[in-house]
């Protein structure tokens, strides 16, 4: 006679089934997100054996829940059924302990049993443990790998137990089951063709919308959870709202989800995974077949500002609907079909709970409470809806790629959306703001620099201050000598005067075309002493630029010398040659007017006009006013030069170019009274002979880009003997990872980043590398406003790209000439919206990390602080 195999049949793997198996075999080290859990508590006098006899008999009859999975030498993967297995089955007495020593056992028990990985290929991948926990009360753990069972399963399984129980253990009444067998039949029967085109135009053009940071590996780790509730009447409402809509409350919730995914990304085409049922309607009695059906599919859904929130929810069913008889594809060939893994959120919604009224009826009373699931996937961030009398919404979220405080506010986001569509279906889709309030008010406040009172005064008033304070202490050293203030001053003033007798006058213009020694700050601040602007302008610019400059800039005079006037001849502009004999001899004479007979400067009045590089257009000239420079000096002096300088005089580096803003981080040291070493070209521009000079003069402070601090650390300037500087600043470009370590490393030197566009008067941020542990432009300066908004104006979620918009006292009036430019760029202050302030927007970025750390640490991946 011949023996019969034990091998009741060969069966082919659904879509998701290859999905589970390929996890499972990925990294058989770890614990297996995909073994499910289900706990049910019994009360009442329970029969274990009996019970045990109804668990075998369902096994016995459902061939998937003796199901094994191997792989084929062709590296196939099919399923075996067993015709037989023995279920596993253990008991533990804990009725012997206190109740609260026999819950932590019962726990510990279940989270081993969770825990201990299943061998896929032999059967059956499931076991039960029943524990006694009091005289009257036990737990039945039921866990399970995901592969054999979906959440449609379980009330069926268990529904069997419960039937097969009441019978005393004997299943022969019940009628046949129909095998999982015959869905895998029906799948391989379908033609492809249609769905893939169905699916090839619902996701044409559909760009990968993840929220995990670039680069994070798949992995299998244990997820976090957190958990939201509505309110009975919330429920109650969010119900009659999907009702009046036309819509199933999992649609409205996916609407939301897409909101919020949006406000996530700065994206308004998203795509996001959802668990479909995978139960074909056209298959007589699918719905009572206990095997894994569900699949999961991507949804997409473009987000149209103009568009209601109503309309937003029916068309996301409508274009659901039209893909229904297509959910059978696989979702890795539905992302060949898209070009590629489309999404990173999952959102499951369910919809199948046990029937825990099942015992009622029974003559000794049994009845089955406190029913709980423990499931996770792979996915960086799941959304897990349970209906009920309560609505709860479960985030599981991967605790090495978020917090548990930024998965809360991802939550609370989706809740607020949930009701936003609940309670204005009428709204438009640019109108929702799903930032909960508490969310809104701390965004708010990581934008907001330090309040400052700042008396109205200018740069030139500051200065001649400063000199009547300190008279006698070094303010320039320069190429040709050095100066005191009183001596600066004095020569200042003699240069202003002799400008005011050649008709400069406040809102003017005065071109600044001179060599790096100290005419060229004498001259600066002539011209504010005067009441005009100055127009630095770099003589080392091709001719073409500086005749352009000129040109737009429309300057009454130019300061040049002998050495520089060949930079501007033929432009046409009236000179002023600051060394020819002649000019000299008149200043000599020249009668300095007593202060308080000038013509009064303005603090609104212009300080400088600087050009932008020109590297998105022709260059601009941006106009900055006195207060503005005056507040960043009021802002530094209370937020950095105290801390750094310990109150002591600093010397401090200027090798900046005046043509470039960031020249005044180190210009405003002098106006408060420190000691300014102007860098001649040879010595600015070369890191070992800057190093040499800062070490034969002991310069303090040093300001470069990222990638001239490279050179000097490479030159030795920070680890060799004796007086080193012992602050750097770097601004200028994006500062990367590597080279941050390497600074914030530096021992008694205290490095900081600055940033800021010239439209915001030089920094806007600032931040000391010894607290942040990752590239970022840190802080608002005071009186300053920061923050990141996306295309609606809307306030950004931390880690969301979006658009910068910088407000306050530093803002310069505009564009020079450029009125539409200005006002396009320089905006009502969509934050504040309060009548007379105003913002600029200024780049799209987003960080290396978790995107945009909003206005509290912001990437600097965006061009920091000049132009």
């Amino acid at each position: 006679m011949k023996q019969q195999s034990k091998i009741e049949d060969l069966l082919p793997l659904s879509p998701l089934q290859e999905g589970l198996l390929f996890h499972a075999l990925y990294d058989e080290r770890e614990a297996d997100l995909y073994a499910v859990q289900l706990t049910l508590d019994f009360h009442g006098e329970l029969d274990a054996g009996r019970l045990r006899r109804s668990v075998e008999a369902v096994v016995r009859r459902h061939p998937a829940l003796r199901a094994a999975f191997r792989q084929r030498k062709s590296g196939e993967s099919v399923q075996l059924i067993a015709r037989a297995v023995q279920v596993p089955w253990q008991e533990a007495d804990l009725s012997g302990r206190p109740a609260a020593q026999a819950e932590a056992e019962a726990a510990r028990l279940a989270e081993a049993d969770r825990t201990r990985r299943f061998d896929m290929t032999r059967p059956p991948l499931l076991r039960f443990t029943l524990l006694k926990l009091a005289d009257g009360l036990h737990r039945l753990v039921f866990t399970h790998h995901h592969i054999l069972l979906d959440g449609w399963s379980m009330p069926l399984v268990f529904g069997e137990v419960f039937e097969i129980y009441a019978r005393d253990g004997d299943a022969s009444a019940l009628p046949g089951v129909r095998p999982y067998k015959d869905y895998l039949s029906w799948l391989a029967t379908q033609d492809r063709t249609e769905a893939e085109a169905a699916w090839r135009h619902a996701l044409s053009g559909a760009e990968p919308c993840m929220v995990a940071p670039a680069g994070a590996l798949r992995e299998s780790v244990v997820p976090g959870k957190c958990v939201s509730v509505l309110s009975a009447a919330e429920t109650k409402a969010l119900g009659e709202r999907a009702r009046g809509l036309g819509v199933t409350v999992n649609t409205v919730v996916q609407a939301a989800w897409a909101l919020v995914l949006g406000s996530l990304t700065g994206r308004d085409d998203v795509v996001f995974g959802a668990t479909v049922s995978g139960r074909p309607p056209e298959l007589d009695g699918v719905e009572d077949i206990v095997g894994m059906f569900i699949n999961t599919l991507p949804v997409r859904l473009r987000l149209d500002p103009s568009e209601t929130l109503g309309r937003l929810v029916t068309r996301l069913q409508e274009e659901q609907t039209q893909l229904l008889a297509h959910q059978y594809l696989g979702l890795n060939q539905l992302q060949s079909l898209a070009g590629g893994e489309l999404f990173d959120t999952l959102m499951v919604f369910e919809n199948y709970p046990i029937d825990e009224d099942a015992f009622d009826d029974t003559e000794d009373g049994l009845r089955v409470s406190a029913v709980a699931a423990d499931d996770a996937t792979n996915y960086p961030l799941s959304v897990s809806v349970v209906p009920g009398h309560d609505l709860e919404i479960r985030f599981d979220y991967r605790p090495d790629l978020f917090r548990l405080e930024q998965a809360q506010e991802v939550l609370d986001r989706l809740v607020r959306a949930v009701l936003s569509i609940t309670e204005d279906p009428d709204k438009c889709v640019g109108r929702v703001d799903v930032l909960p309030a508490p969310e809104r008010v701390r965004l708010l406040a990581l934008g907001r620099g330090t309040g400052l009172r700042t008396a109205p005064t200018t740069l030139a008033e500051l200065f001649e201050e400063q000199a009547t304070a300190t008279p006698d202490a070094t303010a320039l050293v320069s190429a040709d000598g050095e100066l005191t203030f009183a001596e600066l001053d004095a020569r200042a003033d003699r240069l202003a005067a002799m400008l005011t007798a050649r008709g400069v006058r406040p809102e003017s213009r005065v071109a600044l075309v001179l060599p790096r020694d100290s005419s060229a700050l004498v001259a600066m601040l002539a011209v504010l002493k005067s009441g005009a602007a100055f127009v630095p302008v770099d003589i080392e610019y091709p001719a073409e630029r500086i005749g352009y400059m000129l040109t737009d800039a429309a300057p009454v005079l130019t300061l040049t010398t002998t050495t520089t006037r060949a930079a501007v001849s033929g432009t046409g502009v009236a000179e002023l040659v600051l060394d020819d004999a002649e000019t000299v001899r008149t200043l000599a004479a020249t009668d300095v007017a007593r202060r308080e007979d000038r013509t009064r400067v303005s603090p609104s009045s212009p300080a400088y006009v600087i050009y932008t590089s020109g590297s998105t257009g022709r260059p601009k000239g941006v106009v900055v006013e006195h207060r503005s420079v005056v507040n960043l000096l009021r802002a530094h002096q209370a937020e950095f030069y105290g801390p750094v300088s310990g109150g002591r005089r600093f010397r401090i580096a200027l090798t900046a170019s005046l043509s470039f803003d960031t020249a005044w981080d180190e210009l405003l040291w002098m106006w408060a009274g420190h000691e300014l070493h102007f860098i001649d070209d040879r010595t600015r521009r070369d890191p070992d002979t800057l190093r040499d000079y800062a070490l034969d003069k002991s310069l303090d402070l040093l300001d470069v880009t990222p990638t001239f601090a490279q050179h000097l650390l490479d030159s030795g300037l920070f680890s060799g003997p004796g007086h080193r500087p012992s602050v750097l600043v770097v601004g200028g470009e994006a500062l990367g990872a590597a080279l941050w370590e390497r600074l914030a490393a530096l021992e008694g030197v205290s490095v900081h980043n600055f940033y800021g566009p010239t439209e915001a008067t030089v920094d806007v941020t600032s931040t000391g590398l010894a607290d942040a542990s990752w590239p970022a432009i840190g802080r608002p300066v005071g009186n300053a406003g920061v923050y990141v908004l996306d295309g609606r104006l809307r306030l950004v979620p931390v880690g969301v790209p979006g658009e910068l918009y910088v407000s306050g006292e530093g803002l310069a009036r505009g564009y020079l000439g450029r009125a539409g430019l200005t006002a396009e760029r320089f905006v009502a202050d969509p934050v504040t919206w309060c009548a007379g302030t105003r913002a600029v927007s200024w780049s799209s970025w987003a960080g290396p990390t978790t995107r945009s750390r909003s206005a509290a640490s912001a990437s600097n991946s965006a061009k920091s602080k000049r132009p």
